[in-house]
């Protein structure tokens, strides 16, 4: 078994219950258990500016799939939510869910780069990824997560009540 962290966006039809009814879908497959779950965040696109914001958020899971069994089924999550991946790169997407952090491992797989290649650079992940873990943890390559916040500025990404 292994914890994981997975990021949550969308800005496409209703995000923040999108990202709410993800989370349910992830909790809801049978090698997966979630145990934590951050805020909701909102924050500017990063790609195109002629779209909506983004909501955000960061779930941990334990499970005991591989790093490309875990993949899949998260596509397969996007997929069932309508993701076109035939939009343009950071376009708006009605689903988006990265592998962050696979337990302590650094993959480099053609489809899957762990730590997540933006992890360490990105308000609307480094944050939320904070909330839900322990202040000393090391970003597997990066470093501790309180020095990589303490070096991202917030970018416009607010918490969401």
């Amino acid at each position: 078994m292994v914890d994981v962290y997975i990021g949550l966006g969308s800005n496409l039809k209703a995000p923040a219950e999108k990202i709410l009814q993800a989370r349910n879908s992830i909790a809801d497959q049978s090698k997966m258990t979630e145990l934590s779950f951050s805020s909701l965040y909102s924050s500017p696109p990063m790609g195109p500016k002629d779209q909506p914001d983004y909501v955000n958020a960061v779930i941990c899971i334990r499970t005991d799939l591989s790093a490309i069994e875990l993949l899949r089924a998260l596509q397969k999550i996007e997929n069932d939510f309508g993701r076109d991946r035939t939009v343009e790169r950071w376009g708006a997407r009605t689903l988006d869910l990265d592998i962050l952090l696979y337990g302590d491992q650094q993959i480099e797989h053609p489809d899957l780069k762990v730590p997540h290649i933006g992890l360490s650079n990105r308000a609307f992940v480094l944050h939320p990824l904070q909330e839900i873990v322990s202040e000393d943890m090391i970003i597997p390559g990066k470093g501790e997560i309180k020095h990589l916040v303490s070096q991202c500025p917030l970018d416009g990404l607010e918490k969401i009540n």
